[in-house]
């Protein structure tokens, strides 16, 4: 899994999260260093933040949907502290396959990491 986060102490908060729901991590710090990620790297989940420098979260997906297969259909968990029903259809439009508002607790971080790359609870 990738997590495309310009915080470092979010991208460590995911981490540990993640890595106790039985996934390995990697790390960019915004969309350009996430696509060359993705580009070189076969991952099962995207988790990726809206707002970044260089690049934010929507330019990353949409850049990443107009790919070849199978990078167009790596599952994308969108993050933002922005709460309001376009910020949510942003993201669905961009290409995110699911939205969630900052903070995020550790259950529902873990469970939609899970619902997404396909994994049992």
């Amino acid at each position: 899994m990738l997590v495309v986060d310009d915080a470092s102490l979010v991208r460590m908060y995911y981490r540990g999260v993640l890595e106790k729901a039985g996934f390995v991590v990697d790390e960019a710090l915004n969309g350009i260093e996430g696509l060359e990620r993705v580009l070189s790297t076969t991952y099962d989940l995207l988790v990726v933040d809206v707002n970044m420098p260089k690049m934010d979260g929507f330019s990353f997906l949409r850049a990443l949907r107009g790919r070849e297969l199978p990078i167009r259909s790596i599952p994308a968990l969108m993050t933002s502290t922005e709460a309001g029903d376009g910020d949510r259809e942003a993201a669905r439009a961009a290409g995110a396959n699911f939205y969630l508002v900052k903070p995020l607790s550790e259950d529902a971080l873990a469970a939609h990491a899970r619902a997404l790359a396909g994994r049992r609870p």
